[in-house]
C-alpha cells in the first residue's frame, strides 16, 4: 500500500511538471486585514495546509494586509472562517482567469515592444540585439545556468571607464513579469533616449544588469503556471522550488521565511542553497568593488524598502541617507501620473522578511546603498498587471531612478 501510495504522488508530482496549462476560473482575490495574534495564527495554519487556497503575500505579523486567493468550492468555507474570527475582508478580483486572460491575449507575431510582456528567449534574443546595435557599449554574458539548465544573463552597459556602479536584479520571484518588462524599457532607453536626465544617468553609471534571475519560474509562469513565484528545484516529492529573496545569506531564516518546502516563502534548506542563488551571488561579488547600488525589482505595493527586513534588525549607519534617496524617488515617481509610493525599510512599511538579496549585498558586502522596489499596483490587479501598464510604470521608475540617484551622488554614495 506505501510503494502505491508513493507512486500515486510521483505520478502526481510529474503531472505538475508536464500538465496543461492551471486554470483560475471563478476563483476569487480578497484583501484580508489581521488585526490580531489568534487571525495570524489561524492564516499562518492555512497558509501551511491550503487545500486550494493561494497566498499572494505570506502571513507574518499583526497589522498587516495580505491577498488571498480562494477557489470556488471554498467560497462558503471561507465566509464562514471570516465571520468566526472577525476577519475583515473585502473582494478584490472577482475572477483571477478572467484577469489573467486579458494581461496574455492571443498574439500574433511582431517586433520586440512593450505593448504585451514577452517570453525569456524573446527577452534573450532581443538583448543580442543590442549588443550588435551598440557594440561599443552593451555588452552580455551567461553568468550561470539555472536547475533546468536556461541561461543567467547580465547585461553591462557602459559608456566610459572609471563610471561608479549599480546593479540591477528582476524576475527572481517568477509571476512578477512587470519586473523584466521594465528592465528591458529602461536598457533600451539608456540606450537610446535624448532626454538629458537619462543620458546623464544612462552615461554616468556603469550599469550589471540580470533582467531574469529565475528562469525557470518565469518559463513556468509563461507555459502553466501563472501565479507561480519560486524557481523550480524539486526539493521534495509533491513541493518545488525555493523562495530565492528568502534564500541568501546574512540572517537567513530570521523572520518571514518558511521551513515547510510547499510554501510560497520557502527559504531552502539552507542560505544559498540554489544554483540560481549562487549565480546572483557569484557575479555580484566579481564586480561588487565597481558597485555602489544594489536594486532589486519586485511587485507589487509600489514601495521603495531599505535594509533591513529580518527580526528585530536595527537601522543601517546610512540608513538616514537612503531615506532621503527614497523620498526624492517617491516624489519623482508622483510627479509622473500621481502613483504614490511608501519608502522605509522592509521589516517597517512592508513585514518581516529575512534572506533577501539587498540585504545580503548591503549587510554581507558593505554595498552603500541597496533597495528594492515594488512597483504597480497596489492590489488590484496584483501581480497580473496589465500590459497597457509596462510603458507607464517603466516611466514613473526611471524618474525615481534618475533623482534616488542624483540625491545618492549629492550624499556621496554613488561616487567613485
Amino acid at each position: 500500500m506505501i510503494v502505491k501510495t508513493v507512486l500515486l504522488l510521483l505520478c502526481c508530482a510529474t503531472g505538475l511538471l508536464q500538465g496543461e496549462q492551471v486554470r483560475y476560473d471563478n476563483y476569487r482575490v480578497y484583501e484580508v486585514s489581521i488585526a490580531d495574534r489568534t487571525q495570524l495564527e489561524a492564516l499562518q495554519y492555512l497558509e501551511r495546509y491550503p487545500d486550494g487556497y493561494l497566498f499572494w503575500e505570506s502571513p507574518v505579523q499583526t497589522n498587516m494586509k495580505l491577498n488571498i486567493v480562494v477557489p470556488p468550492h471554498k467560497y462558503a468555507e471561507f465566509e464562514e472562517m471570516s465571520n468566526q474570527l472577525a476577519l475583515k475582508n473585502r473582494l478584490r478580483i472577482s475572477n483571477l482567469q478572467e484577469v489573467i486572460d486579458q494581461e496574455s491575449p492571443k498574439r500574433s507575431r511582431r517586433a520586440f515592444d512593450w505593448k504585451e510582456y514577452q517570453t525569456l528567449d524573446e527577452i534573450y534574443s532581443w538583448l543580442d540585439e543590442k549588443v550588435a546595435e551598440f557594440p561599443a557599449i552593451v555588452s552580455v554574458q551567461t553568468v550561470g545556468k539555472s536547475y533546468e539548465d536556461r541561461d543567467i544573463k547580465a547585461v553591462k552597459i557602459s559608456y566610459k571607464e572609471g563610471n561608479p556602479g549599480i546593479f540591477i536584479e528582476s524576475n527572481i520571484h517568477a509571476r512578477e513579469w512587470i519586473t523584466s518588462a521594465t528592465v528591458t524599457w529602461l536598457i533600451n532607453e539608456f540606450l537610446t533616449s535624448t532626454a538629458p536626465e537619462v543620458r546623464e544617468l544612462a552615461e554616468n553609471y556603469d550599469w550589471y544588469i540580470l533582467p531574469v534571475v529565475n528562469p525557470d519560474g518565469f518559463n513556468y509562469t509563461k507555459t502553466t503556471n501563472r501565479l507561480w513565484r519560486k524557481n523550480r528545484y524539486p526539493h521534495n516529492v509533491l513541493c518545488y522550488g525555493v523562495d530565492m529573496n528568502r534564500n541568501f545569506p546574512g540572517h537567513w531564516m530570521e523572520g518571514g521565511a518558511s521551513a515547510v518546502p510547499c510554501t510560497d516563502t520557502y527559504a531552502g534548506p539552507e542560505a544559498g542553497s540554489e544554483i540560481e542563488t549562487q549565480h546572483i551571488m557569484n557575479y555580484f561579488v566579481s564586480v561588487k568593488d565597481k558597485v555602489k547600488a544594489y536594486l532589486s525589482f519586485h511587485s507589487y505595493g509600489q514601495y521603495i524598502l531599505f535594509p533591513y527586513g529580518h527580526q528585530n534588525a536595527e537601522y543601517s549607519e546610512n540608513y538616514y541617507d537612503m531615506m532621503e534617496m527614497g523620498e526624492a524617488a517617491a516624489v519623482a515617481i508622483y510627479n509622473r501620473y500621481g502613483t504614490p509610493y511608501e519608502f522605509g525599510t522592509t521589516a517597517d512599511v512592508l513585514y518581516i522578511a529575512s534572506g533577501s538579496s539587498p540585504d545580503w549585498a548591503h549587510g554581507t558586502h558593505g554595498t552603500p546603498v541597496a533597495a528594492t522596489f515594488e512597483f504597480r499596483d497596489n492590489g488590484y490587479h496584483g501581480f497580473i498587471l496589465p500590459p497597457d501598464q509596462i510603458i507607464p510604470n517603466a516611466m514613473e521608475v526611471l524618474d525615481g531612478l534618475v533623482a534616488f540617484c542624483r540625491k545618492g551622488k549629492e550624499l556621496g554614495h554613488l561616487t567613485v
